[in-house]
């Protein structure tokens, strides 16, 4: 064979190498994606599970406050029927706000806040959200990097042949920059 064919052909194996290294990059980012929502999910899961009992524990002294209450079951009920992770997310800001509302009730009822229950839910409550918080920057993080490499040249080209498209972030939903206010 000539020399010409043997270039050629480790030009096209080195092409080949490149395009199955970047495709199984772009795969390990976007299974990044799905493991680090799966993350937000679980933090997710253990304020619904922590929501009852703060709600059951404060329930019998705010009987007037059952619209709040209302709002926490239909939010918690929204998130469970949502299929996509852009459903979840908004589910998941309206059961922030109306567990921001009840936090602002709460603040009305001194002698919740005294509750030595009430205060163990609270600060597991607080807890959860601080990581929350940190696991929803986490799954940004892993979209900002699968989305930045479906842009690039020449990866974007692996991107579209290899069916990869951007993420959608997770942003709070409109409307979270207010603070709840409850009047009596």
């Amino acid at each position: 064979m000539k020399k010409g064919w043997w270039i050629l052909i480790a030009v096209v194996v080195v092409v080949l190498l490149w395009g199955v290294g970047t495709y199984n990059s772009l795969v390990g980012k976007n299974e990044a994606i799905n493991g680090q929502w799966a993350q937000v999910e679980t933090q997710y899961q253990r304020r619904f599970d922590l929501i009852p009992n703060l709600v059951e524990s404060v329930k019998g002294t705010m009987k007037q406050e059952q619209a709040v209450f209302n709002a926490i079951a239909e939010a918690r009920t929204r998130y469970a029927g949502a299929g996509t992770v852009d459903a979840k997310a908004k589910a998941a800001g309206e059961v922030e706000s109306a567990l921001a509302r009840l936090l602002v009730v709460m603040e009305n009822y001194p002698q919740l806040k005294s509750a030595e229950n009430v205060q163990t839910l609270m600060a597991q409550i607080e807890g959860t959200e601080n990581r929350i918080g940190t696991e929803r920057g986490r799954f940004n993080d892993a979209v900002r990097s699968l989305n930045t490499s479906v842009k690039t040249f020449p990866t974007n080209i692996v991107a579209r042949l290899g069916g990869f498209s951007e993420r959608t972030y997770f942003e709070s939903v409109e409307g979270a920059e207010t603070a709840p206010s409850v009047k009596f």
